[in-house]
C-alpha cells in the first residue's frame, strides 16, 4: 500500500497528505483487487495505526456493497475468511480495538450477511458463535453485527428498493425458521453472564433484544425466564434504563388484544409489587424518563387492546380493558405533574389517549370526572415556566420547553373536547384570583393565567373568532376574563413574558372590543406607551409593531376617534434612521414597514372625506421623499463603499416603507377614491431617479421595482407614462438576475394593460430580447453551477415573458419585429422545446407554440409561418419526447409533454387533412418509423 498516502488518514495531518490519501482511496474503490491487499492487512494484522484499520474495512465495505457480483467464488471466500480472521484475533489481542474500528467491522459483516445469508453463507450465525463463544471481546462484536444486521434489515429511515425491500423480508422469515431460537437462547446466555460482572456487554445485549423482539415470535422472550430476568435487571443500576428500554419494546409488539393485555398486567404487578410505581421514592430522573415511557407504552397498549375490542364486540374482555387503563391514570398523573419535564413528556401519549377514550363514553363516572380535573391542573401547573429560563437569550433548553408546552395545549384541546365547561371554570378560577392579586405574584403565575385564557380560544373553537356571541354563559365567562384582562392594569406587570403574553391575548380576542369599545382608548395606550412600542426590551418592541398592526386592522371601524392622535404618537417611531446620525432606532427597519402600514390603514379607512385622507399620507409621506432625496445625493457623492452600502440600504427602506402604506388600499377603497393618486405620483417621481444611480445598482433598482409592481395595482392607467424610462434604465448594465426580476414587471404590465401598453411593448421588445440573449450567450466556466443555474432562471423568465405576450392577444408586437428577429425569436422557442433539459421551459415553450399556432397557423397566417410549422413546430413535437433526458418518471416533464400534444392537436385543427399527409408521408417515414407504427399511431391519436 501506498505509505505516504495512508499518512493522509490521519486527523491532524495537512490538507496536502489528507487529499492524496482521499484520492487513494478513489483509486482503491477502482482497481479490480486493491481491496485483497486491504483483506490481507486485515487479516495478517499488518498496521497497528487505526485509521488505517478503519480504512481497510472502508475499502472492503464498498468492495462488498457495491462489486461483489463481479468477484469469484474463490474471491468471496477470501473475504468470508478474512473476517472470521479478523474476529479470530479479536480474542487474543491484549487491547480491544477502538469503538469505530469495531462498528464498520460490524458494518461489514452485516452487509456480507445480506448479500450472502440465503445462499452462501446459511450457517452465519453458527460460523461467528463458534468463534466468540463467552468471550467478552467477541460477544461485543457478535452483538454489534446484530446490531448492523438488524439496522440492514428493519430500519425505516434507511431508503431500501422494492428488490431489496422483498430480500430483507426472505431474510427475515429464514432467521426466523434456522436461528432465531438460538440466537435468542445466546442472548439469555450473555445476560445470565454477564448481568453482574460487564454491564456495557448486558446493556449491548438488551439493545439487541429490544430491536428484535418487533419482529420474531414474542413468545421467546416474553415468557417467565426471560421477562424475570429482565425484571431483576430493573434493579441493577447501571442496568435498568436499557432493560426498560427492553420492556418498552416487549410491550409494543403487535399482538392479540386480550394477550397484550394479559402481558401488561402481568408486567404491571410484578412491577408494582416490587415498589416501582413508588415514584416519589426515586431519585434518578435518567431512569424515570425511561420509566415513564414504558409506563406511557403500557398504557397506550391497553388502549389499543380496548378500541380493538369494542371494534370486534368484545364488550367484556373490552371493559376489563378499561378496567386496566383506568387502574394506572394514578400513576400516569404522578410521571404528568413531576417536576422534570421530560419525565412528564413521556408520559404525554397515554394521557391523550386516555381522553380520547372519555369523550367517547356517553357518561362518565366521578373517578373519571376527578381524573379529567386532575389531569386539567397537572397541565395548568406544567404549562408554567421555571426561574431558569433565560427570556433574554433563548438556548437548546427553552426550545424544548417550548416544544413541550406545545405537547401540552394539545393536551388542553383535548381536555376541551371530554368536558369545555370544566375547562372554562377551571381557566376562570385561576385567572381570577391570579389578576386579582397581580402585583404580588410571581411573574410565570401571572404568565400561565393570561396564557390560558389565550389557549381557550383555540380549544373552545368558534367561527371568525365569534367568542362573545351564542353561548351565553361561555361568551359571559370570556368577557368577563377579557374585562379582567385589560381593567386590571396587568399590561404593567414588569416581566417580558407577561407583556407579550398581554398583548397576544388582546389581539386574539380583538372581538372583545366591538363588544366593549369603552376599552380601547386604554388598549392602545398599552400598545403606544412603554409597555408595548416603547419598551425596554427590543424584542417586545417588535413583536408589538407587529401585534398593533393586526389589532388597528381588525378593529378598523372602532378606531375613527382615535386616527389623529394615534398618527400623532407614533410620528416619531415613522422617521427614517440615516447611517450617520448615530442615533439607535426604537424599531427595527421591519419594524416599522408594520407602523407604517398601520398608518395607512388608519388614513384609508378613515370616514374622512378625500380631501382630509390626500392631506394625511401626504404628512406620512412627504417626509419619506424629502429624505429620500437627500440621502440619493449623498450617496451619489460618497467614496467609501461601506457608507454607500448604508446609505442604498436606507434609500431602500424609504421606498419600502412607501410601497408598505399601499396595502391599506382595497376594491372598495381605491387610491382614486381616498383622493391619493397624486401622493403616489409625487413618490414615483422622487423615487425613479434611483434607478439611474450607477452605485448600489442592485439594491435601489430591487426597491424601485418592487414600489412599481405596487403602483401598478393601485394606479392603475396613472403608472404608464412612467413605465418606459423606468424600464430603460433597468436594462442598462444587466446581469442576468436583474433581467430575471425585471420580466415579471413587464408581464405584469402586459397581462394588465394588454392593447394600451402595445406601443410601448413593440418599442421595448427587441432591446429586452438583445439584453437576455447577451447575458446567456456570455461565457461561464465549465463547472459554474451558479451561473448555469442563473441561466436556466432566466431562460425560464424569457420564455414566460413571450407566454404572457402571445396569451395577452399582443402576438402582433411579436410580428411587427420584422421577419428576421421574429424568426430568431421563433428559433429559441424551438430550442427550449427540444435542446435544454429543463421541463418548466419545454411546457412554457410548448404553450407558446400552440398559441401561434392558434393565432398564425390558418390559411390567412403570416407569410412562411406554414412552412415553420412544418419545419420545425412539427419536428419539435416528436424529438423532445425521444430526448434521452426527457425523464417521464418527472411530474414536470409530464406536463410538457401534455402541452406537446396540445401543440399537435392545434397543429392538426388548424392545417387539417394536409398535416395527417404531411406526417404520414414525408415526417415519420423520415424518422424511419415503420408503416405498421405510423398506422397505430393516427388510430391512437383519433379523438
Amino acid at each position: 500500500m501506498d505509505e505516504q498516502a495512508l499518512l493522509g488518514l490521519n486527523p491532524n495531518a495537512d490538507s496536502d497528505f489528507r487529499q492524496r490519501a482521499l484520492a487513494y482511496f478513489e483509486q482503491l474503490k477502482i482497481s479490480p483487487d486493491a481491496w485483497q491487499v486491504c483483506a490481507e492487512a486485515l487479516a495478517q494484522r499488518t498496521y497497528s495505526d487505526d485509521h488505517v484499520k478503519f480504512f481497510c474495512f472502508q475499502v472492503l465495505e464498498h468492495q462488498v456493497k457495491y462489486k461483489y457480483s463481479e468477484l469469484t467464488t474463490v474471491q468471496q471466500q477470501l473475504i468470508r475468511e478474512t473476517l472470521i480472521s479478523w474476529l479470530q484475533a479479536q480474542m487474543l489481542n491484549p487491547q480491544p480495538e477502538k469503538t469505530f474500528i469495531r462498528n464498520k467491522a460490524a458494518q461489514v459483516f452485516a452487509l456480507l450477511f445480506v448479500t450472502e445469508y440465503l445462499t452462501k453463507w446459511p450457517k452465519f450465525f453458527f460460523d461467528i458463535l463458534s468463534v466468540v463463544d463467552l468471550n467478552p471481546r467477541g460477544v461485543d462484536l457478535y452483538l454489534r453485527i446484530l446490531m448492523a444486521i438488524d439496522s440492514e434489515l428493519v430500519d425505516r429511515d434507511v431508503v431500501h428498493t422494492s428488490e431489496e425491500a422483498r430480500r430483507n423480508t426472505l431474510i427475515k422469515d429464514t432467521m426466523r425458521e434456522q436461528c432465531i431460537p438460538n440466537l435468542v437462547e445466546s442472548w439469555y446466555q450473555i445476560l445470565q453472564n454477564y448481568q453482574y460482572t460487564n454491564s456495557e456487554v448486558t446493556c449491548q445485549c438488551l439493545e439487541v433484544v429490544g430491536a428484535y423482539v418487533s419482529w420474531i415470535d414474542l413468545s421467546l422472550i416474553a415468557n417467565d425466564r426471560f421477562i424475570n430476568m429482565l425484571l431483576g435487571h430493573m434493579s441493577i443500576e447501571v442496568l435498568r434504563e436499557e432493560a426498560c428500554d427492553c420492556l418498552f419494546e416487549v410491550v409494543n409488539k403487535g399482538m392479540d388484544p386480550v394477550d397484550k393485555m394479559k402481558l401488561v398486567e402481568s408486567l404491571c404487578q410484578v412491577l408494582q409489587s416490587a415498589g416501582f410505581f413508588s415514584i416519589d421514592q426515586e431519585e434518578d430522573v435518567d431512569f424515570l424518563a425511561r420509566f415513564s415511557k414504558l409506563v406511557n407504552g403500557m398504557g397506550q397498549s391497553l388502549i389499543v387492546s380496548w378500541s380493538k375490542l369494542i371494534k370486534n364486540g368484545d364488550i367484556k374482555n373490552a371493559q376489563e380493558a378499561l378496567q386496566a387503563i383506568e387502574t394506572k391514570v394514578a400513576l400516569m398523573l404522578q410521571l404528568l405533574i413531576h417536576e422534570d419535564d421530560d419525565i412528564s413528556s413521556n408520559i404525554i401519549g397515554f394521557c391523550y389517549d386516555y381522553l380520547h377514550i372519555l369523550k367517547q363514553l356517553t357518561v362518565l363516572s366521578d373517578q373519571q370526572k376527578a381524573n379529567v380535573e386532575a389531569i386539567m391542573l397537572a397541565v395548568m401547573k406544567k404549562l408554567t415556566y421555571d426561574e431558569e429560563y433565560n427570556f433574554e437569550n433563548e438556548g437548546e433548553d427553552e426550545a424544548m420547553f417550548v416544544e413541550y408546552r406545545k405537547q401540552l395545549k394539545l393536551l388542553l384541546d383535548r381536555l376541551a373536547q371530554v368536558s369545555p365547561e370544566l375547562l372554562l371554570a377551571s381557566v376562570r378560577r385561576v385567572f381570577s384570583s391570579t389578576l386579582q392579586n397581580w402585583q404580588t405574584t410571581r411573574f410565570m403565575e401571572v404568565e400561565v393565567a393570561i396564557r390560558l385564557l389565550y389557549m381557550l380560544a383555540e380549544a373552545l373553537p368558534v367561527s371568525h373568532g365569534a367568542h362573545f356571541s351564542g353561548d351565553v354563559s361561555k361568551a359571559s365567562a370570556l368577557q368577563d376574563m377579557m374585562r379582567t384582562l385589560v381593567t386590571s392594569g396587568v399590561s404593567s406587570y414588569q416581566h417580558t413574558s407577561v407583556t407579550l403574553e398581554f398583548f397576544e391575548t388582546v389581539v386574539r380576542y380583538e372581538k372583545f372590543f366591538t363588544v366593549e369599545p369603552q376599552h380601547i382608548p386604554c388598549v392602545l395606550m398599552a400598545f403606544l406607551d412603554h409597555r408595548g412600542l416603547r419598551h425596554s426590551s427590543a424584542k417586545v418592541r417588535s413583536r408589538t409593531a407587529y401585534l398593533f398592526s393586526r389589532f388597528v386592522k381588525s378593529l378598523n371601524k372602532q378606531m375613527n376617534p382615535f386616527i389623529e392622535d394615534i398618527l400623532n404618537r407614533i410620528q416619531d417611531l415613522l422617521e427614517l434612521s440615516p447611517p450617520e446620525n448615530g442615533h439607535q432606532s426604537l424599531l427595527s427597519s421591519d419594524d416599522q414597514l408594520f407602523i407604517y402600514e398601520t398608518a395607512g390603514v388608519l388614513i384609508v379607512n378613515s370616514e374622512y372625506p378625500a380631501e382630509r385622507k390626500q392631506a394625511l399620507m401626504r404628512n406620512l409621506l412627504t417626509p419619506l421623499m424629502e429624505k429620500f432625496k437627500i440621502l440619493l445625493e449623498k450617496l451619489m457623492l460618497a467614496q467609501d463603499e461601506e457608507r454607500q452600502a448604508s446609505l442604498a440600504d436606507c434609500l431602500n427602506h424609504a421606498v419600502g416603507f412607501a410601497s408598505r402604506t399601499s396595502k391599506a388600499f382595497s376594491n372598495k377603497q381605491t387610491v382614486k377614491q381616498c383622493g391619493c393618486s397624486e401622493v403616489y405620483l409625487d413618490c414615483l417621481q422622487t423615487f425613479l431617479p434611483a434607478l439611474s444611480c450607477p452605485l448600489q445598482k442592485d439594491i435601489l433598482r430591487s426597491g424601485v421595482r418592487t414600489f412599481l409592481h405596487r403602483m401598478i395595482i393601485c394606479l392603475e392607467e396613472e403608472v404608464l407614462p412612467f413605465i418606459p424610462s423606468a424600464s430603460e434604465h433597468m436594462l442598462k448594465d444587466c446581469e442576468a438576475k436583474d433581467l430575471q426580476e425585471f420580466i415579471p414587471l413587464i408581464n405584469q404590465i402586459t397581462a394588465k394593460f394588454k392593447i394600451q401598453v402595445s406601443p410601448f411593448l413593440q418599442q421595448m421588445f427587441m432591446p429586452l430580447l438583445h439584453a437576455i440573449f447577451e447575458v446567456l450567450l456570455r461565457p461561464a466556466e465549465e463547472n459554474d453551477q451558479s451561473a448555469a443555474l442563473e441561466k436556466q432562471m432566466l431562460r425560464r423568465s424569457y420564455f414566460a415573458f413571450l407566454q404572457t405576450v402571445t396569451g395577452s392577444g399582443m402576438s402582433e408586437v411579436i410580428a411587427n419585429q420584422g421577419a428576421e428577429n421574429v424568426e430568431r425569436v421563433l428559433v429559441t422557442v424551438i430550442q427550449g422545446a427540444v435542446e435544454y433539459p429543463d421541463p418548466i421551459a419545454q411546457k412554457t415553450c410548448f404553450i407558446i407554440l400552440s398559441k401561434l399556432v392558434e393565432l398564425w397557423g390558418g390559411k390567412d397566417g403570416p407569410v412562411g409561418f406554414a412552412d415553420f410549422v412544418y419545419k420545425h413546430i412539427v419536428p419539435a413535437c416528436f424529438l423532445a419526447p425521444l430526448k434521452q433526458t426527457f425523464d417521464l418518471a418527472d411530474a414536470q416533464t409530464v406536463l410538457a409533454l401534455s402541452e406537446c400534444a396540445v401543440t399537435l392537436k392545434t397543429i392538426h385543427l388548424k392545417r387539417g387533412p394536409e398535416c395527417v399527409q404531411y406526417l404520414q408521408q414525408e415526417y415519420l417515414p423520415s424518422l424511419q418509423v415503420a408503416p405498421e407504427i405510423i398506422q397505430v399511431f393516427f388510430q391512437r391519436a383519433k379523438p
